[in-house]
């Protein structure tokens, strides 16, 4: 039984496709816990890259990850094709959450792999203090 439950949004806005690499697998011969939080972290550059931001310059600020929790429902082994689906919600003044649904896909199904949320915060790296969110970005992620 998970000790966290990320509850997850109904909808979500944004989707890529991962492939699990031969240097993902660990001494198991499946991929590593670690790796999943990798490709979170590459679903969120491409969901922010889609809005036309990156992680360093979102309309002016950087974003930090404050925190992350990830329920682990499956294995994935090499070759096995991800697909990471990205939402955004609980936008505050100074931050976000991002949610996570990785699945693995076979033919015509899919299956889930893992859940996540990341919690995001702004950040001025010049005046090294959290910002405020702009107006702009929190209107897109909000959409």
């Amino acid at each position: 039984m998970a000790r966290i439950k990320v509850e997850l949004p109904e909808q979500f806005v944004f989707s890529t496709t991962i492939p699990v690499r031969i240097t993902d697998l660990n001494y198991g011969k499946h991929v590593g816990n670690d790796t999943i939080l990798s490709m979170i972290h590459e679903a969120r550059v491409q969901y922010l890259k889609q809005l036309g931001y990156g992680e360093l310059d979102l309309a002016g600020v950087g974003v930090i990850m404050s925190d992350v929790g990830i329920e682990f429902k499956s294995e994935l082994f090499y070759g096995d094709e991800v697909i990471a689906s990205v939402a955004a919600g609980d936008i505050t003044k100074v931050s976000f959450d991002l949610y996570y649904k990785l699945e693995k896909r076979s033919g015509n199904t899919t299956q889930l792999v893992a859940v996540a949320k990341t919690g995001m915060v702004c950040y001025d790296y010049a005046k090294k203090k959290v910002a405020a969110i702009p107006t702009e970005v929190a209107e897109k992620l909000k959409s």
